[in-house]
């Protein structure tokens, strides 16, 4: 098996002053942080996803914004590569999957944002694509949904889809346990 760490959308406008702030994001940078490092020790490969809205009346990850920049404390090394994405699923138009497979990678660790959203939907398809997945719980972030006027608290939005993907579309856990594997 070989594994590699893909960060999703760890981008300033989820953070503390940006356009969409998310519960938790700070934490969960932190998180993401300290798996980063951890695999850059155990010289395993790292993928960051940036998502870049391009879509007419956006608010957030707009273009040459500061708010689409991934996280100062998370930038790309030169060796790690960057793809751009305009989709919730990080494989949708972006050369992902035939780096991956280049790389002959079995099994990938997701952390990242939203975990409603582009975290979910990225890990649904790399289990159909046939990808092993560890989504680390403590190094993701959502925030609060809204229906029918009812105001669904971001921790649990977070538990539900956690527990949502946990079983079939991944093993979740936490960057302890993964980086205990390193």
């Amino acid at each position: 098996m070989f594994q590699a760490l893909l960060l999703v959308d760890i981008q300033n406008d989820y953070f503390p002053g940006g356009a969409m702030e998310l519960a938790g994001a700070r934490e969960a940078g932190l998180q993401a942080e300290a798996l980063l490092l951890a695999f850059r020790r155990a010289g395993q490969p790292v993928i960051h996803i940036q998502h870049v809205s391009t879509r007419p009346g956006a608010t957030f990850f707009l273009p040459g914004s500061e708010g689409v920049r991934i996280l100062a404390s998370l930038a790309a090394l030169p060796r790690e590569p960057v793809y751009q994405k305009g989709f919730p699923n990080s494989f949708r138009d972006t050369p992902l999957l035939d780096h991956l497979r280049d790389l002959k990678v079995t099994r990938l660790v997701v952390a990242g944002m939203m975990t409603h959203m582009c975290i979910d939907t990225t890990v649904r398809a790399a289990f159909d694509l046939g990808f092993q997945c560890l989504l680390a719980q403590d190094a993701c972030a959502t925030r609060d949904l809204i229906r029918q006027g009812v105001t669904v608290p971001a921790a649990q939005v977070q538990m539900a889809f956690l527990a949502a993907l946990d079983g079939t579309f991944a093993k979740v856990v936490t960057v302890d346990e993964i980086c205990a594997e390193l």
